[in-house]
This record gives C-alpha cells, structure tokens and sequence, in this order.
C-alpha cells in the first residue's frame, strides 16, 4: 500500500461520532442472517445425505429375503435363512447366526426366488 493513498482511505470512514450523539446500531435481522445461513449449510450437508442414507437402508430390509447373500455391519459375510420381523437368521460357514435387522449392511447378491 502507498502512503499517499492512506489519507484518501481514511476520508471514506464514517466520521467519529460525538459525545452527545447516539450511536447507530444495525438492525437486529442483520445479525440472524448469519445463522440462518449456517443452518441451511448444515441442513444440505449433514442432515439431509444422513436421512436419505436411512431412507436407503430402511428400503434394503424391507427387501431382504432367504436366500440373500449379505454382509453385516461387523463384516460377518452369510447367507439369509429366515427373515423375522426384527431379527434374521443367517448361515455362515458352519456356525447359523440370528441377528437384529438393523446390523445389516449391504446385499452382496439376491437369492433365487
């Protein structure tokens, strides 16, 4: 910056105010807008991916049926015997396994009908 362009910045500052005059607030919706503004940031961002992911998963378990070859959120890979309403059964190698519904993670392949 150039020393001769300082005086012009300092002409375009508001004046000083004057001690028997008020001060000039904003006005209060100036200050929301921020926070409007980070609220749709984090809408887009984190809460409206997270829905539409449960959105996905909800539809995965309506659909499971015996037969599925599955993967489970702790990696136990297996294929589906029976479907309750909460819970399923799967066989993984040697060992059978019942399971809550939710700790499915994917469908690896669809059984034969």
């Amino acid at each position: 910056m150039d020393w001769n362009t300082l005086p012009a910045l300092l002409a375009l500052a508001p004046p000083p105010s004057q001690p028997g005059q008020p001060q000039q607030q904003p006005p209060f919706w100036t200050s929301l807008i921020p926070l409007i503004l980070l609220l749709v940031i984090f809408y887009f961002l984190l809460i409206r991916p997270q829905q539409k992911r449960a959105k996905q998963h909800a539809e995965l378990l309506k659909t499971l049926r015996p037969g599925d070859k599955i993967v489970t959120s702790s990696g136990i890979c297996g294929v589906v015997l029976t479907v309750k309403e909460k819970t399923v059964t799967l066989r993984s190698a040697d060992s059978k396994l019942e399971i809550s519904k939710a700790s499915v993670a994917e469908i690896t392949e669809r059984g034969s009908d």
